[in-house]
């Protein structure tokens, strides 16, 4: 069975949940990538099932400025630490996913000198006043973007999914996944899957006909970030006919392609600062009974807090440290832990979720039912906003979890 199918994932934004320096480099190793190991069993006892980590190669910053494929970020640790930590995740039953930013790298990357000063190479060139200078990503003069259309950026950014994946991963999440050519992705996927036939592979997608996208590109799953923005947004507005229409979506997609569903990641502001703890709740409510691969974002689960700033350090609350171990959470996030518990328990008896059909039943501004089939088998959610947020699930039409409980 593939990942697809039970996957449900703790994802996990490594330079900041390990209390690493993030805008600064560090020129020798710091070991700080031990520190995931503690959460290990706080994420088996949540229910997940794998690490969805954030970039963890060498990089100038922020982790997305990436300077090195092939070794550890030095704020991070080594081979070894990563070697450690894949062990112990596996040792439990937990796959892990690492991010692969393979659409641009940092200004300061070898590969970039190399190509400005041969006028060729790896990187996309353009013409500037004194010559050819490297293409910044989306205006980002401190990130260059890959030449895909060169062949040895596919050679290289094959034997990088291969290295890692020989170290034990269990896939990739795609970086900026809509910004490269379809073609450059079915050529090295196809390439990769010849030797790791059950690896993921997940692009990042915002906008789009997110099947056509997938296919093109021979992608496993994709970004829902139309159903992040139904969710919170529907939420806040007290407009659950924005819900209902991105459940309607959400059916088109999930028809043919199991994508990859959350409410929270390392670039978009905490769902519990959008909506409030009980619309945290409801989201999750939401999340673990639609059709998807759900992945929940360190913290959420607890309701951490943090919003989307400007500028440099406009993601830092959204990146935040953990502590040394679960047991020095504060202790008023637990209930919130708790109820993604009985969410994901009740989605692991009813795996048919992950690929169901969903309809929507009934639908007001501040209320809304809708319906999961698949294998036979119901599930029935009916939400409430007014006069307090609450919801009830049933499966097969009989009560199977409510909150508040």
């Amino acid at each position: 069975m593939s990942l697809l199918d039970h996957a449900i994932w703790w994802h996990v934004y490594p330079l900041g949940a390990c209390g690493a320096p993030i805008h600064d480099a560090e020129p020798s190793p710091a070991h700080r990538l031990g520190r995931l190991e503690s959460w290990l069993d706080y994420a088996i006892e949540l229910g997940c099932s794998g690490l969805l980590l954030g970039p963890i190669f060498a990089s100038a910053s922020h982790g997305y400025d990436t300077l090195d494929y092939f070794r550890i970020d030095p704020r991070l640790g080594d081979d070894a630490d990563f070697d450690h930590l894949v062990a112990e995740a596996n040792k439990r039953g937990l796959s892990i996913m690492a991010d692969g930013v393979f659409n641009h790298v940092a200004i300061d990357n070898v590969l970039v000198a190399q190509a400005v000063a041969e006028g060729a190479g790896l990187i996309r060139l353009e013409a500037g006043p004194e010559g050819p200078r490297p293409r910044g990503w989306e205006g980002h003069g401190d990130l260059a973007e890959l030449d895909h259309a060169n062949p040895a950026v596919a050679d290289l950014v094959t034997e990088v999914m291969l290295h890692w994946l020989r170290r034990g991963i269990a896939g990739w999440r795609l970086d900026v996944a809509y910004a490269v050519p379809a073609e450059f992705w079915h050529e090295v996927l196809g390439r990769v899957r010849a030797e790791f036939p059950q690896a993921i592979f997940l692009g990042e997608v915002i906008h789009g006909d997110y099947v056509e996208i997938a296919t093109a590109a021979s992608l496993d799953s994709v970004t829902q970030y139309e159903l992040w923005k139904a969710i919170w947004s529907s939420l806040t507005d007290q407009n659950l006919w924005e819900l209902a229409w991105g459940l309607e979506r959400h059916q088109q997609f999930s028809a043919e392609l199991v994508t990859q569903t959350f409410v929270g990641n390392h670039d978009v502001a905490r769902i519990a600062t959008l909506v409030g703890d009980g619309g945290a709740a409801l989201a999750a409510l939401i999340l673990l009974t639609l059709p998807g691969m759900p992945s929940i974002y360190y913290g959420d689960e607890q309701g951490f807090r943090g919003a989307k700033g400007e500028g440099f350090h406009a993601d830092d609350q959204l990146r935040p440290p953990l502590p040394a171990s679960p047991t020095e959470l504060a202790p008023d996030g637990w209930w919130l832990y708790r109820h993604h518990q009985d969410l994901i328990g009740l989605r692991r008896r009813n795996p048919w979720i992950t690929r169901g059909e969903v309809e929507v039943v009934a639908k007001e501004n501040t209320s809304i039912t809708y319906r999961v089939t698949g294998s036979g088998q119901s599930l029935e959610v009916e939400l409430w906003l007014e006069p307090e947020p609450r919801a009830a699930i049933s499966v097969n039409g009989a009560p199977a979890y409510q909150w508040p409980r």
